[in-house]
């Protein structure tokens, strides 16, 4: 399989490598495009590509700009972290998203969906205009607040002064800079889905971590992490090695 990854970010673009190799060996990454300009010119040109994998902003610009300059006939998985909900629309219009950070499992799955179908598919003027209404250009927003239960009222809870979230039987707790715990009325993708990614991370399916919550990072066995916060939390926190380059660049970010 032939890959053309349209991404700024190369910590972003990088991980993306890291993850369609992890997945197969194969795959042969044919550039790493960083701007609209520089894909209007690869996309412009004779290629063999056979896949793009494609954030929507870019340095210069949103990348289907690029579509209105070049040619594209070729399926295209767009990275984006906007809303799933919105974007699923699209899933049975043949165009496929990924929301970041990346989830190897998940890209296992578009890939086997994409050997699955037609090889020869472009995007038609009418899905590019609705993913345009759909998608806001500029930065997505976040959840502020979370109203929280104690005892017999609703107590507002800054998203500032939380450290991280854990799911314990079932429930969702958010516990805070001062080690106060408090049940969540979701589950934890949908927590993952509503705060900003820049400031907290995903780190497996027990917890999401803030930046600022955390202590140490150890390596641990077969390129494993482990992650220490401030509070303490009894649990250990792993990183999986899948995720540890992911983790680390978001760390340097």
């Amino acid at each position: 399989m032939r890959v053309v990854i349209v991404e700024d970010e190369l910590a972003a673009s990088d991980n993306l490598a890291y993850l369609l190799h992890s997945i197969d060996d194969s795959i042969e990454i044919l550039k790493v495009l960083d701007s609209v300009a520089a894909s209007v010119d690869y996309f412009t040109k004779p290629n063999n590509a056979e896949l793009v994998f494609m954030d929507i902003h870019l340095a210069d610009g949103i990348s289907f700009e690029i579509f209105d300059r070049a040619k594209i006939s070729i399926p295209v998985i767009f990275t984006t972290a906007y809303d799933q909900y919105a974007l699923k629309a699209f899933k049975v219009n043949s165009i496929d998203y990924l929301l970041k950070p990346i989830d190897q499992e998940e890209l296992g799955e578009a890939l086997e969906q994409f050997t699955l179908q037609s090889k020869d598919r472009s995007i038609s003027e009418h899905q590019m205009n609705g993913l345009l209404d759909l998608i806001k250009v500029g930065k997505p927003t976040y959840k502020s607040t979370f109203l929280v239960s104690q005892r017999d009222q609703l107590v507002p809870l800054k998203i500032e002064n939380i450290a991280y979230f854990r799911i314990e039987s079932g429930i969702v707790w958010a516990t805070t800079l001062n080690n106060m715990s408090y049940s969540i009325d979701s589950k934890l993708e949908e927590v993952e889905e509503e705060i900003d990614p820049s400031l907290f991370y995903r780190a497996n399916r027990q917890f999401i971590i803030k930046k600022d919550a955390i202590a140490k990072i150890k390596y641990y066995f077969n390129g494993k992490l482990i992650v220490s916060v401030n509070p303490d939390c009894a649990e250990r926190i792993f990183i999986s090695k899948a995720k540890a380059t992911d983790f680390k660049n978001w760390m340097a970010s």
